[in-house]
């Protein structure tokens, strides 16, 4: 990664992800996305839905619903750590909010800038490896509506950057790096504890 940071490629990629950020958080934007954004963005925010879930495979799947927590679970496990100990502490790249040269370019949303590094998004991780996780375990249950998954996923990741906390190429490694991961454990667990069997 050192060596890529230094080459012409990664001055070109981090001029473009920087344009892009400004596009997102300071031209793009509306009164209505200002007060939308910080309030997605918010992790507790979304905890009744977490439990509301664990509920909902509980009481309808009993010990398959006791796995599937546990997968659940282990999902955001394996999107935070990989973003933050492989990602953010051997890339180290400060947010926007955070960089010297770069902040005054920042409309900031939240109260202050978050702490860490920026690379990867945190957020984008492990929000994707939920949503691909969900999809591929619930895809039995609610057909094509488990696509609303990536949607939720999406806007999680996009308030990263609206609100000035993250780049968009963090957002969109993040979003990586939790498919991939949500895929892994959502594959695992319709193996050996699926709810239903997919539609061929």
């Amino acid at each position: 990664m050192f060596f890529l940071q230094q080459s012409g490629i990664w001055h070109t990629l981090k001029h473009f992800d920087q344009r892009l950020f400004i596009e997102l958080n300071s031209t793009h934007t509306n009164s209505f996305f200002d007060s939308l954004m910080p309030f997605l963005r918010n992790g507790p925010n979304w905890y009744p839905l977490y439990v509301f879930l664990g509920a909902f495979v509980l009481l309808n799947f009993r010990s398959r619903g006791g796995w599937w927590i546990l997968f659940f679970i282990s999902t955001i496990a394996i999107t935070d750590m990989t973003g933050t100990y492989i990602f953010k502490h051997n890339v180290e790249r400060l947010r926007p909010c955070a960089d010297p040269d770069f902040f005054f370019h920042v409309r900031l949303l939240v109260d202050r800038c978050s702490g860490g590094y920026s690379f990867v998004s945190n957020h984008a991780a492990n929000h994707f490896g939920m949503a691909t996780f969900l999809f591929l375990t619930f895809k039995p249950i609610m057909k094509r509506w488990s696509w609303i998954f990536f949607l939720w996923a999406a806007l999680i990741a996009y308030a990263q950057v609206y609100v000035g906390v993250h780049y968009p190429f963090d957002v969109l490694s993040g979003a990586i790096i939790g498919i991939l991961a949500g895929m892994l454990t959502g594959f695992v667990f319709n193996k050996r504890h699926g709810f239903a069997i997919f539609d061929k």
